[in-house]
């Protein structure tokens, strides 16, 4: 086991209360957290692997989130940095051009779009260079269009009450059935 320098880090005053306000109050990302409790106790005077065994972190990981506030401040130990995320697939009007053409008619001979014919008319039709079907289908569902079924539309719920002319509902149109006691009454 290789030995490691003992960590001292030593906290600014206004760090320590940025970590102390951080750790009081308001709803934090569970990493931010536990590198803030890392830190803290880091800053108490403890070793790597004594703040290890208080704070669900491994001692390799306590030990760069010292040597990331040595180097780099606290923002750049508590937060992650921003992620580019991943590539859009379809430029925006590429997607528009699919859109349009899943809600024309489908080709002759077939009796709806599916997701396999989507895809090889868009390439086709040289609407986009290359596809694939799950970009298509991911999509379609993103717009929440569904070409596989008969009907692409969409039907009215349960909100199929009758209505009366200025467009209130009528309410109950049961016929009201007699009770007991009123059924003895004459007339």
């Amino acid at each position: 086991m290789r030995p490691y320098r003992r960590l001292e880090v030593r906290l600014k005053k206004a760090d320590r209360d940025h970590l102390d306000g951080l750790l009081r109050g308001g709803v934090q990302p569970v990493r931010t957290v536990l590198r803030a409790l890392a830190l803290q106790q880091l800053g108490h005077g403890k070793s790597a692997v004594e703040v290890a065994a208080l704070v669900p972190l491994t001692s390799k990981a306590v030990r760069e989130i010292g040597r990331r506030y040595e180097i780099s401040g606290l923002d750049e130990t508590l937060y992650d940095k921003q992620r580019p995320g991943a590539v859009t697939l379809l430029e925006p009007a590429e997607r528009k051009r699919i859109i349009a053409m899943v809600c024309s008619d489908p080709p002759a001979g077939r009796a709806r779009w599916t997701v396999r014919l989507v895809a090889e008319e868009a390439v086709k039709r040289r609407l986009v260079p290359k596809v694939g079907r799950e970009t298509i289908r991911l999509l379609l569902l993103h717009d929440d269009l569904k070409p596989w079924r008969e009907k692409n539309v969409e039907r009215a719920g349960a909100d199929r009450a009758v209505r009366r002319a200025d467009g209130g509902r009528t309410g109950n149109l049961r016929t009201p059935t007699r009770s007991s006691r009123t059924s003895r009454l004459p007339g």
